[in-house]
């Protein structure tokens, strides 16, 4: 088969994947060309990683939540709780600054715990439990700051959101260290499909071409490279982007390369059918909600040291943000659907929208419209490729 009718395969038979990067694409080179290159340069691909970074986090948490058939409407509010409980410990008390980070994600965890027990245990629906929740802990969070905010954190703390690792390596005019990370982010990727494609093989599994293979790679690669040297060349590595990358990796393993994986999606597919191969649901479930718990807790930490203090009214619609991150990205309505790094897709398309209409001077209302549309747009998207499988058929 030629490269050309396996690049045709790819873009028309999974549309589901290529639709979301297709539509990156487009969206970066739309706003590109709207805010004259500023989209593109160093510093604000640099304020794009750090404004975001919290979005992204809760995404890995409830990527996991939609594929098991569930839904989480309390991580905003449990942003902010995390964020208040911190606060309170490290400024009003005057702790370390790392029992802060420490007791948002013990927080979080707990909040897991919570949400788990009413979920699986009880077998409450998660919407109820969790719609419970957001106004619970909205409470607890206006309580625990007495409604009024609290700042500021220690330079300590601020410092993981806000914080960069620059000069390690040295460089002239750039960050080698930042490089060198990007150069090991594409040798990563580049293992992780040669692997694939030798397992494939071996089991006698179609596999794409070795020219689009190495096509891919380069393409990922140039990508790659250009975006850490757009960070080298401004302030270095984000420390935040680190703790983003760890968790990327970490959730890419856990969702593809493990059983507990393999059983959230078998739940969200068909849950009579888990239930019957021996898959322990309840267990299943309640590790779901301590897991999007525990991200919680650390976009809690995140977003506290990113806006340098607590507020009654942090974390707003942060949820909303997160569920549509992960149905732009290609996860289903229905579950058993999704993936990690469609997830990442999907909320930096939202990052970069709401960046790029922010460098245009776009009212709030009108971002808000767009991106409601955006959102129905991607659901509309994923019902179409139902329609379109089932007709195949």
């Amino acid at each position: 088969m030629s490269v050309a009718s396996e690049l045709k395969d790819l873009f028309t038979k999974n549309l589901r994947t290529s639709g979301i990067y297709i539509a990156f694409v487009l969206i970066i080179a739309l706003f590109t060309v709207l805010t004259d290159g500023l989209l593109l340069s160093p510093i604000n691909v640099t304020n794009i990683v750090l404004q975001y970074s919290y979005v992204l986090i809760l995404a890995l948490g409830m990527i996991m939540v939609i594929v098991a058939g569930h839904i989480d409407l309390s991580v905003g509010s449990l942003v902010a709780f995390t964020g208040a409980v911190s606060a309170v410990l490290v400024i009003g008390n005057g702790l370390p600054w790392w029992v802060g980070l420490l007791a948002a994600v013990g927080v979080g965890i707990l909040s897991g715990v919570w949400h788990g027990f009413w979920v699986a245990i009880v077998g409450i629906p998660a919407f109820i439990v969790t719609l419970a929740g957001m106004l619970l802990f909205r409470g607890l969070t206006y309580l625990t700051l007495s409604n009024v905010s609290l700042s500021p954190f220690p330079s300590e703390y601020q410092q993981v959101a806000g914080g960069f690792l620059n000069g390690l390596l040295g460089g002239y005019g750039y960050d080698l260290f930042t490089l060198v990370i990007g150069v090991f982010a594409v040798a990563g990727f580049a293992w992780s499909q040669i692997r694939s494609r030798s397992g494939r093989a071996k089991y006698g599994q179609q596999v794409e071409g070795l020219a689009l293979l190495i096509a891919k790679i380069a393409v990922v690669g140039a990508v790659v490279m250009w975006f850490f040297w757009q960070l080298a060349t401004s302030r270095g590595m984000p420390i935040v982007l680190i703790i983003l990358g760890g968790l990327i990796i970490t959730y890419h393993v856990v969702t593809t390369r493990t059983v507990f994986g393999r059983h959230v999606y078998a739940i969200g597919g068909n849950l009579s059918a888990a239930r019957l191969s021996g898959v322990n649901v309840k267990k299943v479930n309640f590790w779901i909600f301590i897991n999007m718990g525990l991200l919680a807790g650390i976009a809690g930490a995140v977003f506290s040291s990113r806006s340098n203090g607590a507020q009654p009214g942090a974390g707003n619609m942060f949820e909303l943000d997160a569920i549509a991150a992960c149905f732009i990205g290609g996860a289903s309505t229905t579950g058993g659907v999704g993936r990690v790094t469609g997830a990442i897709v999907g909320g930096l398309v939202m990052a970069v929208m709401s960046n790029g209409m922010q460098l245009m001077g776009v009212d709030q209302s009108t971002q808000q419209i767009v991106k409601g549309l955006v959102l129905l747009l991607a659901v509309a998207f994923d019902i179409y490729n139902k329609r379109r499988a089932g007709a195949a058929r």
